[in-house]
Order: structure tokens, then C-alpha cells, then sequence
């Protein structure tokens, strides 16, 4: 199960302006590097949630399944998990009925665990499968994204616009990196 995001553009947790100020950026050069900067912030966020297992923007996200689980319990990958925007299923026909509000669930810990409960009255999914659309991620409705974390992104977009014509393997991410997300680092049993 692999979660798509359907929702539009993304808010990065680390404005332009602010990452402008953050590498002395001249405020009179009309922007000419201000693509590369934010390109830089959007990839460094990416880093970011790769390394801490959290995501750092709300959006909605898309998930099918193939079948229930024995235990009715449905690990998801993504965290912080806000709200269930829709579970239904989908026929072979590529129609979706919804199913009925408590069939399908979220857990209790929504931020270390985030996982969906089945209820083991839900139907059968033979010749169908379960869409999920859940809303997740630090920022927007959800909670603000853990400040460590926005350090770490400011502190990797300056290394890669520092060293950004080096060669490839030179510019090492800085040993701070790792301490700033470590605390937040979601554990995966």
C-alpha cells in the first residue's frame, strides 16, 4: 500500500523569504537565484521526511488495498495522521461505494503508530478493493512541524546553495543534520 497524495501545490515549512535572510541573500538583486533557493527548500523538506519518517506538509493521500487484514489493524505509513477523509469500495468497474461511518477507523496514536482499524463486520473485499483517503502532515490544520526539524531543512538548503558547483560527494551533509533529527525520527518496528 503505497499512499498518493491527490491534493494540490504544497506550503513549504520553510518560506523563501525566510531561507533568503537565513543564507544573507542581497534583498536588491531582484531574485535571480530565488528559483534555485526554493527548488533547494523543496528538496531538503523531501530529505527531511524521508529521514524522519514524518511529513512536514498537510495533504490528502490516496491508498487502495487488496484485502483486509487478519487483525483488522492497517499500519500506515505516514505521520502525523490528521483525519479520514473517505474509506469505500471499489468495484471492478471502477466504482466506489462508501462504507459506513465505523468500518473502518483510525487508530488511537495517530503521530508514532498512525494505523486504520477494520471492524471484522466490514464486507469482503473478493473482486474489489478498499479505497482510503486520509488527511496528514504537520502544518495547515494539523500541528506545526517540530522546530528541529525546520532547522534541518534551512541547514541543508545552505549547504547544497553553498556548495552547489562541487563536485558530487564533496559537500557532505553537515554532522548537525543527524542530531537535529534524531529526536523526531518516527521508529518503524
Amino acid at each position: 500500500m503505497t499512499p498518493i497524495r491527490v491534493d494540490g501545490p504544497t506550503v513549504e515549512p520553510v518560506s523563501l523569504s525566510e531561507m533568503r535572510l537565513s543564507l544573507r541573500l542581497d534583498p536588491d538583486d531582484g531574485g535571480a537565484e530565488d528559483a534555485l533557493v526554493s527548488r533547494l527548500i523543496a528538496a531538503a523538506r523531501a530529505q527531511v521526511e524521508s529521514a524522519s519518517r514524518r511529513l512536514l506538509t498537510p495533504g490528502r493521500y490516496r491508498m487502495m488495498l487488496t484485502g483486509w487484514p487478519a487483525d483488522g489493524i492497517v499500519p500506515l505509513p505516514l505521520s502525523p495522521v490528521l483525519g479520514l477523509v473517505r474509506a469505500g469500495l471499489v468495484d471492478a468497474d471502477g466504482i466506489v461505494t462508501d462504507l459506513a461511518p465505523g468500518l473502518v477507523r483510525l487508530g488511537p496514536d495517530l503521530v508514532e503508530a498512525p494505523c486504520l482499524l477494520v471492524d471484522p463486520a466490514a464486507p469482503d473485499l473478493y473482486r474489489r478493493a478498499a479505497l482510503v483517503e486520509v488527511t496528514a502532515g504537520h502544518g495547515g490544520d494539523g500541528p506545526p512541524a517540530p522546530p528541529d526539524l525546520i532547522q534541518a531543512i534551512r541547514h541543508l538548503t545552505a549547504q547544497w546553495f553553498v556548495h552547489r558547483g562541487d563536485e558530487p560527494g564533496l559537500a557532505a551533509p553537515p554532522a548537525t543534520l543527524a542530531a537535529l533529527i534524531a529526536p523526531q525520527r518516527r521508529m518503524r518496528l
